[in-house]
């Protein structure tokens, strides 16, 4: 792959509300024991949220911002006694290009709030898009 200076812009839709303040005492995945959090959107997508809904299961995207992205191997899990491992085998935060993918539930919808289940991403983490979990082929 050739060098290149092709650059992309992402813009945030949204930011995390979220107790989380700090990545070292934060669960490292969502199903470990996260607290209820809020995307809180920005006005310009409002007509995006409209068909949400409580009990939704979504995919929310994120930039990592407190993230390195100088990192190209971890040992899994902060665990010096497992071997190191290709960011790209892994799940952590710390990679070339810090984008988060949380699966979350959906608890509650308040206009441009959505509060959800299982997202630990800390508090400020700005939200890049959301997109549905796709159910079975004959259900899309």
């Amino acid at each position: 792959m050739a060098d290149t200076d092709e650059a992309y812009v992402l813009r945030p839709v949204g930011r995390v509300v979220s107790p989380l303040t700090d990545a070292a005492s934060a669960p490292r995945q969502g199903d470990e024991g996260t607290p209820a959090a809020w995307l809180v959107f920005d006005t310009s997508v409002e007509r995006a949220l409209r068909d949400l809904s409580v009990g939704a299961e979504l995919l929310v995207l994120t930039w990592l911002d407190r993230a390195r992205r100088d990192v190209l191997a971890v040992h899994p899990r902060g665990d010096e006694s497992r071997p190191e491992t290709g960011v790209f085998s892994t799940r952590s935060p710390h990679r070339p290009n810090p984008i988060g993918l949380h699966r979350v539930r959906v608890l509650a919808v308040d206009g441009l709030r959505v509060q959800v289940a299982d997202l630990e991403a800390l508090d400020g983490t700005p939200v890049l898009d959301v997109k549905p979990v796709l159910g079975a082929v004959n259900e899309r």
